[in-house]
């Protein structure tokens, strides 16, 4: 350090060195441009022009001593008198001149004047008087000879200032011709060949971001929660970076690439940044629309630009997320020109994963949703040998979801973290962390210093129906028929065996829905005509409940009406379950039939699928009002409490029904205390059965 100290420059009025001013080629720009303006504006040279103003008793004294050589009119505005080289250097008057230049042509007076007509009369008077002194105590001839001579006639001239002689526009070009000089230099040098990041030849480089030793991930596999299958298959290949001679000394090789597959929010991203904590090697990510660009050719040479960095950097992990951005099917278009550029692409892509060998140490990962619109060359073995499927968690998994993101929360001790995984049936790994974030926020708003049960009660309600709206305008008679509407659902699912068990009815507003039933689904695999039949006439209770009591129907069953239609026609189209149809299934896995104009059945057949699709909905909707009417006076009492409390729970519909039978021995049930605080919001999940036209189902 001494020695460095030494070699530096003095610190001058205690400045820091280190900040040393550094040439810049803009400067020479910069000056450049002041010269030209200079030139511009000073007529072109760089000599002494002066010009002085003067009063007319001044120019009237010149005139008369004869001492003016010639007069300039400029714009009929003002006069420029010059003075003669003898008179300049002979007589001290006009000594500025002089010392000025040494060339009296070359500076001048100027004098303003109001009107050119004033001015002349002036100069006139002015010469004339100048004559009659110059002929006194003359002869008559010289007197003649004297008033007969010439004199200074002004001349005019029209001059334009700069601005006015398009020096504006010359200004623009000037500042046009710099700008695009300075965009060339940036653009050519930066770095070697134009390497540098804002290069013109970087369109073609690839947009993957590095992680290595100095950019670690902090993210491992303790903080991905469930998942478990999916953490094996992974887990074996960042063994295999680690270790590798443990598998190629049995000749087993690993395979080269690993999709990541399942629907949104379920942490396939999530996974990829804790192989890239744990596997301790460069790890490159980027997504799949990074490839894409509007200029020809740009997508194939980032891939190739991607891959020959990753070979240089072996062993290493390439993660592409959202890959179906460039992989999807080929050829399905039927628009093409668009997707030319995408092709080529995604056939860069197959030639560089086809050419890697089992020794290169370059493993790709991707992750799509989508995977069914894939195109099959991109998932046959040699290129993704693995589907790791990530699938929505179950309540295991929702429970171990939930310790994660429980953390760094202040909790208080009544949480019960099992009765929420259980109040949370189909909820992907974001819908859980975002639970968490929704309640953390409800008790801060509450001025809480620790969040309760009832925040995340209210944070589940929140997010599978929206947000509560006690203000909305609603009058008697509308909370009346919405009342009924929600017994209805209420009272058929009470009782039939295989409807989803009641949670919580509510007339209140929230988000879109004027009211909401939630319900506890049972987590099943596979479903039974009976399941999905008893599922529908539950579904059409609120509709069958209006017609029963009021004798006439309202716009408030449109979510039903559309959820009941979708799921008969699945039944009958898709699952075989009607036996005019038969045992066929017209369902396209494949995604193939998305991009043709006609059906993969016949005409016939569409009008005995829509037939049997309208026996199966009547007989549901019939059932419906069948068990309404032989239960009318609980359905009056339950719509009744309804109106009174606005929000009833399992025990209000079990005080007026009787204990539901079916549950005795199985069936997911909840676990409530009519007594405690949180009772008011428990069980708020499942399947929200709303009562507004505009709303939709909500499946937790």
């Amino acid at each position: 350090m001494e020695k460095q100290t030494k070699q530096q420059p003095p610190l001058r009025n205690g400045g820091n060195n280190n900040k040393r001013i550094r040439f810049n080629i803009y400067w020479v720009y910069g000056i450049l441009l002041l010269v030209f303006l200079y030139l511009q504006l000073t007529g072109g040279g760089f000599g002494g022009t002066r010009a002085y103003d003067t009063t007319w008793y001044a120019v009237d004294k010149m005139i008369k001593q004869d001492d003016v050589d010639k007069i300039l009119v400029v714009n009929n505005a003002s006069a420029e008198i010059y003075i003669k080289t003898d008179s300049v250097y002979q007589k001290p008057e006009y000594e500025k001149l002089r010392n000025a230049d040494g060339h009296s042509n070359n500076s001048f007076y100027v004098y303003k004047f109001l009107t050119i007509d004033d001015f002349q009369k002036k100069l006139e008077q002015a010469q004339m008087d100048a004559k009659c002194a110059d002929t006194v105590g003359k002869s008559p001839a010289q007197k003649k000879q004297i008033m007969e001579a010439p004199v200074v006639e002004p001349e005019p001239v029209v001059r334009k200032s700069f601005w006015e002689d398009g020096g504006f526009s010359m200004l623009l070009w000037i500042l046009f011709s710099v700008l695009m000089m300075v965009m060339i230099f940036r653009m050519f040098n930066r770095g070697p060949m134009g390497g540098g990041a804002g290069s013109v030849f970087n369109f073609g480089k690839s947009k993957a971001q590095l992680y290595d030793k100095d950019t670690r991930v902090n993210v491992t596999f303790k903080d991905v929660a469930g998942l478990d299958e999916a953490k094996e298959e992974v887990m074996e290949i960042v063994d295999f970076l680690k270790n590798p001679k443990r598998y190629t000394n049995l000749g087993g090789k690993i395979p080269k690439g690993a999709l990541l597959v399942g629907p949104p929010g379920t942490g396939k991203t999530l996974l990829a940044k804790a192989v890239a904590g744990e596997a301790q090697v460069p790890f490159f990510s980027m997504s799949g629309s990074d490839f894409v660009e509007m200029f020809v050719g740009v997508g194939a040479s980032r891939v190739r630009d991607l891959f020959r960095t990753a070979k240089e950097k072996a062993p290493c992990i390439i993660f592409i997320d959202e890959i179906d951005a460039i992989g999807r099917a080929r050829g399905k278009n039927a628009f093409t020109g668009a997707n030319d550029e995408r092709e080529n692409t995604l056939n860069q892509l197959l030639t560089e994963m086809d050419g890697f060998g089992s020794n290169s140490g370059v493993i790709i990962l991707a992750a799509t949703n989508r995977a069914e619109i894939l195109d099959k060359a991109l998932l046959r073995a040699g290129r993704f040998d693995r589907q790791i499927n990530v699938d929505l968690p179950e309540m295991e998994e929702r429970k171990a979801i939930f310790n994660v993101h429980l953390r760094p929360l202040k909790l208080a001790k009544e949480v019960d973290v099992v009765f929420l995984s259980k109040q949370t049936p189909g909820f992907s790994g974001a819908d859980i962390a975002n639970v968490c974030n929704e309640a953390a926020l409800i008790a801060a708003r509450r001025n809480k210093k620790e969040v309760e049960m009832k925040d995340f009660l209210d944070a589940i309600d929140r997010i599978v129906g929206g947000l509560e709206r006690r203000s909305k305008i609603i009058s008697p008679e509308e909370k009346r028929v919405i009342a009924y509407h929600e017994a209805g659902h209420a009272s058929v699912s009470w009782m039939l065996q295989y409807a989803n068990p009641l949670v919580k009815v509510t007339i209140v507003p929230r988000g879109k829905s004027l009211g909401a039933a939630w319900y506890l689904p049972e987590e099943r695999q596979i479903t039974t005509v009976e399941q999905m039949h008893d599922e529908m006439v539950a579904t059409l209770g609120g509709r069958a409940s209006e017609e029963v009591v009021f004798g006439r129907i309202s716009t408030g069953a449109l979510n039903d009406l559309e959820k009941v239609t979708k799921q008969a026609y699945a039944m009958v189209a898709y699952f075989g379950m009607n036996k005019e149809v038969g045992t066929l299934s017209y369902y396209d896995s494949t995604g193939e039939q998305e991009y043709s104009f006609g059906k993969p059945y016949s005409e016939k057949t569409s009008e005995l699928i829509d037939k049997e699709v309208r026996k199966m909905v009547d007989a549901a909707y019939e059932e419906a009002k069948e068990i309404l009417t032989s239960n009318r006076s609980k359905l009056d009492q339950l719509a009744k409490l309804l109106m009174d409390k606005e929000v009833i729970f399992r025990e209000d519909v079990e005080a007026v029904f009787g204990p539901r039978f079916f549950d005795e021995g199985g069936g997911p049930e909840t676990s409530s205390n009519p007594e405690s605080e949180n009772h008011e919001k428990e069980g708020a999940e499942g399947t929200v059965e709303a009562n507004n036209g505009q709303s939709s189902d909500v499946p937790a």
